[in-house]
């Protein structure tokens, strides 16, 4: 309490804390690790702020789950050309044509709890890293049953479709041309912020190689190549890696099998025939310290992987993109100068004979990798949704049930 010139004693009530909401989908890894960046992120740069994170599988029914998350796995990893068609011909659907209404409706069905945990929450700004929770919530602008704004922050380098929702406060593309293709879609360019993709902290912050390389046992000075399999661990990564180390080259091969043990297992048979040169590991959180000893990356094109390897500058070699976003992003790094791709094990073994003998085009690679990498793409966001936020007062409207 202040006690002013006349004595009289009056209260001050403290502003209240603003809330941001980041909602994602578990289907792949890659929208749920955007939404803890920016996450993460705020927690750090925004400490007046309160922030939550919730994946909308969580409040959905199982079925809803299993076809969102489960066969979605399933067509990219089984039956990848199918993906790549559903992918186009849903880009391409009417958005107010019978099949895309009928879709959104089941959706709406299967998320009621979804809007009662937002409810709960009482965000002032909410941000999507998937299409899913955006759309429901803008059902509910429409019939003017919500009031707070809403962002939506694409995740590849590519534009689907679904991406494109009305009602929603901007939009955040992963780059310029991305930008340019929500303009052609319609979206009032005032609503478009070419941004970059979140990234986590980690992958923003210096990383010291000498110091890395002593904590894993590597050898700073020795070329380092670091093969990615996914969170699952996706592909032969085995197989590869034997293909690799019979080549006569003298290089380091690390190996992230994530949590697939078995390609684990036989990794670790692989590393004892090759001591000091071949490094495999399991599901790890030091990804960023991994990638800081690295040359080079052979990795699925996935958003979120594509823009950590950019945002620490490090080229690479894009392994049998799916059709649909992961060759859109495979694309986009390709035509950058930060990336060559191989489309099977024999096209691989030729690009790394070719950047091993060639070191000075993979330096080339890695100058416009860093000249890519957009290492502060969740702190630009997180500023311009602050900025709206003091521009505008928003009063929190709930969700219908």
């Amino acid at each position: 309490m202040d006690v002013p010139a006349d004595g009289h004693l009056t209260t001050v009530r403290p502003m209240p804390q603003q809330k941001i909401l980041f909602l994602s989908v578990s289907a792949g890894a890659g929208h749920m690790r955007a939404a803890e960046a920016l996450r993460l992120t705020a927690e750090a740069a925004l400490p007046d702020v309160e922030t939550r994170h919730l994946d909308a599988m969580d409040y959905v029914p199982s079925a809803f789950r299993k076809l969102y998350t489960d066969f979605y796995i399933t067509l990219i990893s089984s039956y990848p050309t199918l993906w790549g068609m559903l992918y186009q011909r849903s880009s391409e659907a009417d958005p107010n044509g019978p099949m895309q209404k009928l879709r959104r409706a089941i959706e709406r069905l299967g998320t009621g709890d979804l809007r009662k945990a937002i409810n709960a929450f009482a965000p002032d700004a909410i941000v999507c890293t998937h299409f899913l929770p955006a759309e429901m919530l803008m059902h509910e602008i429409r019939r003017e049953r919500f009031a707070v704004p809403v962002w939506v922050q694409v995740t590849d380098f590519d534009l689907h479709g679904m991406w494109v929702i009305p009602c929603m406060t901007g939009f955040f593309a992963a780059s310029d041309e991305i930008a340019f293709r929500m303009q052609a879609n319609h979206i009032e360019t005032g609503r478009i912020h070419a941004t970059g993709i979140p990234v986590m902290p980690a992958f923003t912050q210096p990383q010291d190689r000498q110091a890395c390389a002593a904590h894993f046992g590597f050898d700073p000075a020795k070329q380092t190549i670091m093969l990615m399999g996914g969170g699952a661990g996706v592909g032969k990564l085995d197989e590869v890696a034997a293909t690799l180390m019979r080549l006569e080259y003298d290089f380091q091969l690390v190996v992230l099998a994530g949590r697939n043990e078995a390609a684990l297992a036989k990794l670790k048979v692989h590393a004892a025939e090759y001591p000091g040169r071949l490094f495999p590991f399991g599901f790890t959180n030091e990804v960023p310290q991994l990638m800081a000893c690295s040359d080079l990356v052979i990795t699925k094109p996935g958003g979120l992987t594509t823009s950590e390897c950019l945002a620490m500058g490090v080229p690479m070699v894009v392994y049998a993109p799916v059709p649909g976003q992961e060759e859109r992003n495979a694309d986009y790094v390709l035509e950058q100068g930060a990336a060559l791709k191989a489309i099977d094990l024999v096209s691989l073994e030729y690009r790394i004979r070719q950047l091993l003998a060639e070191p000075q085009r993979l330096a080339r690679m890695r100058e416009h990798a860093r000249r890519l990498g957009q290492p502060q793409a969740a702190q630009r966001v997180l500023e311009i949704v602050q900025a709206q936020l003091a521009g505008k007062s928003s009063t929190a409207v709930p969700v219908d049930h």
